[in-house]
């Protein structure tokens, strides 16, 4: 059998290495400040400046209480796994980047977050971050369950299932629910046992030992917010006009008044 030379082998090689390339390595567990997790490797995420903490009006006590628990995290402490619940729009997101960014900024290089949208690669990601000096918080936002059997996977990975979680990775979940009930309540209807598919949620939500509420906004919050924003970016602050925005948008929070923002800048011609 006539061998290939040389030179036409490499040509195969390289030609089945363009076919298939090689998976891309995951980032540096040790060089970033937030990451996303994608299911198989850690992508570092771009652009991560969150709002300052003192932006987030009206959230003093959950400020608090969730700094202190991810100053625990970093210094190498124990801390709690947290859920943030409440009305959608309240700032729930925006708190815990602000919380995870202002303790970055007094112990630089101890905390990392990475953001999570696949429960089931949750074991893979702690066996990658099993060993590494730095404490991280995996952040699920906005959970909600089709089946109840995705609220006992998670259940059993907040427990550590078979394999002991890592002591310096913690959840923070965001929901708008506290205790996490089903998206679409009406499904329980052709459920076996209804009663167990609650039950199922309120076992999940029992197993985070901080749980944080946050509540619609009244006007007065709502218009505190405003004009933290129109100090912040130099735009003139009309109460009067941000209330009828969030009048004909049927809702008072931190989302809708930085749409106010959005507009009243876009008006204006600036960027902000």
């Amino acid at each position: 059998m006539t061998e290939l030379p040389t030179a036409a082998l490499e040509r195969i090689a390289a030609a089945l290495e363009r076919l298939a390339p090689q998976a891309a390595a995951s980032a540096d567990p040790l060089a970033h400040p937030a990451y996303l997790w994608r299911g198989e490797m850690l992508q570092p995420a771009r652009g991560f400046a969150p709002l300052p903490l003192a932006m987030l009006q009206g959230l003093d006590r959950q400020r608090e209480a969730l700094v202190t628990n991810l100053e625990r995290l970093a210094d190498g402490h124990a801390a709690q796994d947290v859920l943030l619940w409440g009305a959608r729009g309240t700032g729930k997101s925006a708190l815990v980047k602000a919380s995870v960014a202002a303790v970055q900024a007094t112990r630089p290089g101890r905390l990392a977050l990475v953001s999570v949208d696949m429960l089931d690669s949750l074991p893979a990601l702690f066996a990658m971050l099993e060993g590494v000096d730095r404490a991280f918080v995996l952040f699920i936002d906005d959970l909600g369950f089709d089946e109840a059997g995705e609220a006992r996977r998670l259940r059993s990975l907040l427990d550590g299932g078979a394999e002991a979680r890592p002591a310096h990775v913690r959840l923070l979940v965001t929901a708008n629910r506290r205790h996490l009930l089903p998206r679409d309540l009406s499904e329980q209807d052709s459920a076996i046992n209804p009663r167990d598919v609650v039950d199922d949620q309120l076992a999940l939500a029992d197993r985070f030992g901080l749980s944080l509420g946050f509540h619609a906004l009244d006007q007065d919050g709502y218009l505190a917010i405003v004009r933290a924003y129109t100090d912040r970016h130099n735009l003139p602050f009309d109460g009067a006009e941000a209330v009828n925005w969030a009048t004909r948008r049927g809702s008072r929070s931190g989302r809708v008044a930085w749409q106010y923002i959005v507009d009243l800048a876009g008006r204006l011609g600036r960027a902000v």
